[in-house]
């Protein structure tokens, strides 16, 4: 006996039923001591009877007949076998639907619907369905099993499983594999390892801020206001938008604005109160937000990567206060009228000014003023007396100074930064001199005698 060496299998069949799918094979060396196995790929179409056919194997191999003087004389061979298959009527079974509800980044259901494409019913059925990507997992792991109980023959089943994808999984199909572990009819214990099926996730779930507009001001109280959109893909409910910047001079007056339930597609108004520190940089700013919400399961989402820009105005005085006559006559009195305007932004109650004067302007009787309420950018007139001394000289000017208490619309008490406003000083117009111009006068009289009269002695 010698060695069969390059050995090459066909298999055909002449029934019309079975189709054989492998080609040639080839099997290498075969020794009475080696045998080897060669595995015959046959497809049954649907419809088949169950039952015994054949299918005919040729095997084609070089052998050494003759070894004479060192020589080896080989020869070619072939020889043929019938093989029987038999075609059983056991359950058999093909996924023809698969869906899930779950997103990118999310969790959700995978619904696999399975049928009995066999001739017989399957009893204590469990279908195990495996994910074949570290982006999908089917409950805890990688792949989960159910139990079904009995699929009759053309049953469908449809069968929920857990599923979820990592946050950076991207959407396209996940290819799904699996098998049935069922009992045939006679008790015997049996599984179909040919389920395969492949599932797409929804896209991740995502949110804008459109037609964002500012009133923040350095130093002040502000708003932002814009428009929440759901941009899809599934509805979402209890939506909050929040604030998610880490800048230490916008400091949120509130954190978070609800905005209730939205479909894919349908947008709503949001409200976020911010301040600004007196240390800020004015000018446009970049500033992040976080959309927060409930998924279909009543699960916390957060979707982070919103940011928006607003402007920051510069710093403004909390007050303006204009004069209109500026001046006083040296040596004179009068009453001078303010004008404050209030430029907070918000309303100003219980405000109180006071006026401050120093040599040579002074303050007379009436130094303060007051109004009940100042609503923002509303303006009021506030009377105070100022007088000159007689240090006062004309052509010079002086400042003075008014400042502000008042009450918040939080209702917290606040003192305003002090206000200078100039006096001109202008000659007086009863016609005599000026105190400091007679006062000069007198000295250089007086100088003037006290010489001529220490000559006449």
């Amino acid at each position: 006996m010698t060695t069969a060496r390059n050995v090459r299998l066909d298999a055909t069949t002449d029934d019309s039923s079975l189709t054989v799918e492998t080609g040639t094979l080839a099997l290498g060396a075969i020794s009475d001591t080696r045998p080897r196995e060669a595995p015959i790929a046959i497809s049954v179409p649907n419809g088949t009877d169950p039952g015994k056919y054949e299918v005919e194997v040729e095997l084609t191999y070089d052998y050494t007949y003759q070894y004479a003087s060192g020589v080896s004389y080989d020869r070619e061979n072939t020889v043929t076998a019938d093989v029987n298959v038999e075609v059983t009527d056991d359950a058999r079974f093909k996924i023809v639907d698969i869906t899930t509800d779950a997103q990118v980044g999310d969790r959700g259901t995978l619904e696999a619907t399975l049928k009995n494409i066999g001739a017989t019913a399957a009893y204590d059925a469990t279908v195990a369905l495996e994910s074949s990507s570290a982006g999908l997992a089917l409950g805890q792991r990688a792949s989960d099993a159910a139990r079904v109980g009995s699929i009759s023959p053309g049953e469908t089943v449809t069968i929920p499983y857990d599923a979820s994808f990592t946050p950076t999984a991207p959407t396209r199909q996940y290819a799904i594999s699996g098998q049935v572990s069922f009992d045939t009819p006679d008790g015997i214990p049996h599984v179909d390892q040919g389920l395969s099926a492949g599932v797409t996730p929804l896209e991740e779930q995502t949110f804008e801020l459109e037609d964002v507009e500012s009133t923040l001001r350095v130093g002040e109280d502000g708003e932002l206001t814009g428009t929440v959109v759901n941009t899809g893909p599934v509805a979402a409910d209890n939506i909050v938008v929040q604030y998610a910047g880490s800048a230490g001079n916008i400091i949120p007056i509130e954190q978070s604005a609800a905005v209730g339930s939205l479909d894919a597609g349908e947008s709503a108004a949001f409200t976020l109160p911010l301040s600004v520190g007196g240390e800020a940089e004015s000018g446009l700013r970049t500033v992040d937000f976080a959309v927060q919400y409930r998924n279909d399961g009543g699960e916390a989402r957060v979707y982070n990567e919103v940011a928006v820009n607003a402007e920051v105005a510069p710093e403004r005085d909390s007050f303006s206060v204009a004069i209109e006559n500026q001046t006083i006559e040296a040596g004179g009195s009068r009453t001078v009228a303010v004008t404050v305007t209030n430029n907070l932004g918000e309303p100003a109650s219980d405000l109180e000014a006071r006026l401050f004067a120093n040599d040579p302007l002074e303050t007379g009787d009436t130094d303060t003023g007051y109004v009940q309420s100042l609503d923002a950018g509303e303006s009021t007139t506030m009377v105070f007396d100022l007088t000159t001394t007689g240090s006062a000289t004309p052509g010079s000017t002086y400042p003075i100074s008014l400042d502000f208490r008042y009450d918040d619309a939080d209702g917290d008490s606040q003192l305003s930064d002090t206000y200078r406003v100039p006096i001109n000083v202008t000659p007086s117009e009863s016609g005599g001199l000026p105190l400091p111009v007679i006062f000069v006068a007198a000295l250089v009289v007086g100088t003037i005698g006290l010489v001529v009269y220490r000559r006449r002695q």
